[in-house]
């Protein structure tokens, strides 16, 4: 994996073991939050499959690896490596000729330090723990071992390289022994208590498409939230995605089609509003009952928010809705006007909300109200069915930084996406948006009539399915 961003030091980033396919998208992105320009430069070890948990990479300095490390959600900790092999020999090699002046500062009568040993692939006992930290008795260490909040903490950590083993990817080559040794120095760890803190299963007011503490975290860290930026949600919820950014500084905002669960939620002490109370965070600015496919927003505003993280609806726990329903889409209710004594309990009547009207209508808004550089991060799904078309959605105002897979059962995945905007948005370009906006419109319309149509073959006025004219399709349509 090249890249552009050649200044710097290698540093061994280990990660955890989950979430694969967006470990190293995060980093990216941190590292830009921290003032990286420029893409990263990746290696691994020597045959090591991509799935393994050890990358190197390539940080401007010893600070932005301490930052990445502390922030991030999917690294374990970042190192600088001491010395690397194959064999306990190799690295006691390479650990000896790393240069003195590297390793001075580290080995002082002042420094408290401690080393852990770490294996992954395997489970070695306590004994052998311990004489392998004797065994690096040929390091000079001068400080005083403490096992509390050490000032340094050295780490030796081992592969198992074997095929067949306790959940080590395989090597690229299999006649190849991929076992590797690493020793270094710990620059930083991550902070995982916050997925802990935010647990859903702590969480007051949840609703059934929660986001994972982990995830929403995740997704603002793709986002490059940070202290004084605006995100925005336009499908807020009950506040997953908001209580992260709020954790890590953000204005928030939310929006919602269903007014219910913005407004009410299930009580006064138990709503959005109580979630950010319940982790002591600042609550979003703003709350509005709106809906995306027929937004609110004046058609001049532009570049409001810093950011935008959604989890759009797309079917597979709850269907997308939008302004409308079956008489209003016909005509029968025309024009649509509420009584002025029912508007203030008034539940606007909705339809459905196909995925590809949904995803247009995000990024067109998103390209209107983001500032210039701002990102865009939200979940696509993903058909695993053989010979699915899965184009992935796009923008002229978008560049798509990432695309990361999450594998939900046999039958989908999700893909998390990270765009950045790197355009104008113009009234051309507006322009364009309405007449793909109409079109959608246009053959949703003929969706819905089609369905009306195939539920009048199946069901009676009473809305018994007629088992013996239609069998197959009983419980599909219930």
């Amino acid at each position: 994996m090249g890249g552009e961003h050649g200044a710097g030091s290698w540093y061994l980033c280990y990660f955890l073991h989950r979430l694969l396919d967006y470990r190293i998208p995060e980093v990216e992105s941190l590292a830009k939050l921290f003032g990286c320009s420029g893409k990263l430069q990746w290696r691994q070890a020597p045959n090591h499959h991509p799935d393994s948990p050890f990358y190197f990479v390539r940080l401007p300095s010893e600070d932005m690896a301490r930052s990445i490390a502390k922030r991030s959600v999917l690294v374990k900790a970042i190192f600088e490596i001491w010395g690397e092999g194959s064999t306990y020999e190799e690295l006691r090699a390479a650990v000896e000729a790393f240069p003195e002046e590297k390793k001075r500062p580290y080995l002082g009568t002042e420094v408290t330090f401690k080393i852990i040993v770490d294996t992954f692939g395997k489970v070695i006992s306590s004994e052998e723990q311990i004489k392998l930290i004797n065994s690096f008795d040929f390091i000079p260490f001068q400080g005083r071992v403490q096992l509390r909040d050490p000032k340094e903490k050295f780490w030796f950590m081992e592969t198992d390289g074997r095929v067949i083993n306790n959940g080590m990817p395989a090597p690229l080559e299999p006649s190849v022994d991929g076992t590797r040794l690493f020793f270094g120095r710990e620059i930083g760890g991550a902070d995982r208590s916050l997925v802990t803190k935010y647990a859903l299963s702590t969480r007051k007011y949840l609703g059934p498409t929660a986001m994972d503490a982990e995830i929403a975290c995740l997704m603002s860290n793709q986002a490059l939230v940070d202290t004084g930026k605006f995100v925005y949600d336009p499908f807020v919820g009950t506040g997953s995605i908001l209580v992260a950014a709020a954790h890590y500084g953000a204005l928030t905002m939310g929006a919602d089609i269903d007014l219910r669960v913005i407004r009410d939620g299930r009580g006064p002490d138990c709503n959005v509003w109580s979630n950010f109370k319940q982790y002591d965070l600042p609550p979003p600015v703003g709350l509005v009952r709106a809906d995306n496919n027929a937004r609110p927003w004046r058609p001049n505003l532009r570049e409001v928010f810093d950011a935008i993280i959604c989890d759009p609806p797309y079917g597979i726990r709850a269907g997308g809705r939008k302004s409308g329903g079956r008489k209003l889409l016909k005509g029968i209710i025309d024009p649509y006007i509420i009584p002025d004594d029912k508007r203030k309990e008034h539940i606007p009547s909705t339809a459905a909300y196909i995925l590809e009207e949904c995803v247009h209508d995000l990024l067109d808004m998103a390209a209107q109200l983001l500032v210039t550089g701002g990102r865009l991060v939200f979940f696509y799904p993903l058909s695993r069915e053989e010979g699915a078309d899965n184009k992935l959605p796009d923008h002229p105002c978008f560049q798509l930084l990432s695309s990361s897979e999450q594998i939900l059962s046999t039958k989908y995945s999700r893909c998390l996406l990270t765009m950045e905007k790197t355009s104008e948005y113009t009234d051309d370009l507006a322009a364009r948006a309405q007449e793909t906006h109409l079109e959608f419109k246009k053959n949703h319309a003929k969706l819905l009539d089609a369905k009306d149509k195939l539920r009048s073959l199946v069901f009676t006025p009473s809305g018994e399915v007629l088992q013996r004219v239609i069998p197959k399709y009983r419980g599909k349509y219930v």
